[in-house]
């Protein structure tokens, strides 16, 4: 396809794209790949016996978030003693598996121990899902579980292991083919699995390095998403790489701005809001804000640079101005947009046995909610005034996994289930 008429067609299903989703969670941070949910009315209060309404359990453990359309959920899931990965389609009403598709990989692949295959969360749009097994392949099925595609894109090589998760939008499938020392940014077509456009990561500048591991040679690496922002009459593509933020032209990859200033680990995806879009570096990287609608290279635009933060694995979310984000060791942070000025720093805290957390916000409303490892759920006023609202736990299994919205419904993955949560519907009064 021509870029000029995909441009067209990617403009043209724009509105009709954020119409299609707002009642689904089609992506590991939703609609908009922001972590921001249009829904109004959301539980919040649950527990393990209070709210539930089903349960199912997993096979073997698992850090992806449920990917949730009509009345499918998808989730990616190892099986096998990790030989084998999977994507199950359950039905949403009980959670039965309608079926399950899956690939034999038993070559071996580099993996932090608390990082098991099948970590990157599936995309729908809601006639086909895609899923990226890491080094196994990218798979593209229809809703009845037949195989569209798949695309083999190399193996994964990096100490930590793969993590990145797919994002459609219009007629591409955006993926960050990393971490690795070979990372690219590419563009699919969603119906074929053809390369639309490829990007390779930006050199890094390593000179006055920041991260935490200080006295070692570092770490080179992204595990972000991509992002789709507004800016003017254009939309923008915007990824944070090791050591900088870049947007692109969503439809051809041209590169529009970059901003540097990040350090060269980041786990984080990039968030936005007001015109300014977040980048965070993890494991006291750097933190920089710059505003989106540049050209070439806007470090001097730059509205501000944080050095040496908490340690941040999940990603935040914006809300009026301000900056939200769980560092991982469970202390909450509240930041002013445009200056980067802290407004408060809480620790958060429920009853569980790990307090720590490496799942990414979600906002609805003027309430955040995030999990921590103990799979309870912190729901947060987005407010410049600090207010834990309620804590809500579930069985104390962990959970590495975000929280997935539809329909007033949260469906939550731990390693040892997973669990649809909603407040009990009124009985229809009889006619």
């Amino acid at each position: 396809m021509k870029p000029a008429k995909l441009t067209i067609l990617v403009a043209v299903t724009v509105a009709s794209f954020y119409s299609a989703s707002a009642a689904n969670w089609p992506a590991w941070r939703g609609p908009t790949g922001s972590g921001v949910s249009p829904e109004k009315n959301l539980p919040t209060k649950w527990s393990a016996t209070e709210n539930v309404r089903w349960k199912i359990p997993l096979a073997e453990r698992g850090n992806s978030t449920p990917a949730v359309w009509g009345e499918r959920v998808f989730v990616t899931q190892a099986a096998n003693d990790e030989q084998r990965r999977t994507l199950m389609c359950l039905d949403r009403r009980d959670g039965r598996l309608l079926w399950e598709r899956g690939v034999d990989y038993t070559a071996r692949e580099q993996a932090h121990p608390d990082n098991p295959p099948c970590s990157g969360s599936p995309a729908t749009d809601g006639e086909r899902v895609v899923v990226c097994h890491a080094s196994a392949g990218v798979f593209c099925y229809d809703f009845s579980g037949k195989e569209l595609w798949r695309r083999d894109l190399g193996k994964l090589d990096f100490e930590f292991g793969p993590g990145a998760s797919p994002f459609i939008h219009g007629d591409l499938v955006f993926l960050y083919r990393g971490p690795d020392a070979k990372a690219f940014l590419i563009a699919l077509d969603k119906r074929t699995g053809k390369t639309i456009w490829k990007n390779d990561d930006p050199p890094v500048v390593t000179a006055g390095r920041v991260d935490g591991f200080r006295g070692q040679k570092g770490l080179v690496s992204s595990y972000s998403m991509p992002i789709l922002v507004k800016a003017g009459g254009r939309e923008e593509l915007v990824m944070s790489f090791p050591g900088t933020v870049q947007a692109f032209n969503p439809t051809d990859g041209r590169s529009l701005w970059s901003c540097g200033g990040l350090n060269p680990l980041v786990y984080t995806s990039p968030i936005s809001g007001d015109g300014i879009v977040v980048a965070m570096g993890g494991y006291f990287g750097n933190t920089i804000a710059v505003p989106v609608g540049g050209a070439g290279d806007v470090t001097s635009k730059r509205l501000w640079q944080t050095v040496r933060t908490k340690n941040r694995l999940g990603s935040g979310v914006i809300h009026s101005g301000h900056v939200y984000i769980l560092n991982t060791e469970g202390i909450a942070e509240c930041i002013e947009l445009k200056t980067g000025k802290a407004v408060w720093m809480e620790r958060l805290q429920g009853k569980g046995a790990k307090q720590e957390s490496w799942s990414s916000m979600v906002l609805a409303g003027d309430l955040i909610y995030i999990l921590n490892q103990s799979a309870e759920t912190y729901v947060l006023r987005a407010s410049p005034k600090f207010e834990l609202v309620t804590v809500n736990p579930l069985d104390g299994a962990l959970c590495n996994a975000s929280h997935a919205v539809s329909d007033g419904e949260f469906f939550i993955r731990t390693q040892r289930h997973l669990w649809c949560i909603g407040e009990k519907k009124k009985a229809t009064a009889a006619r």
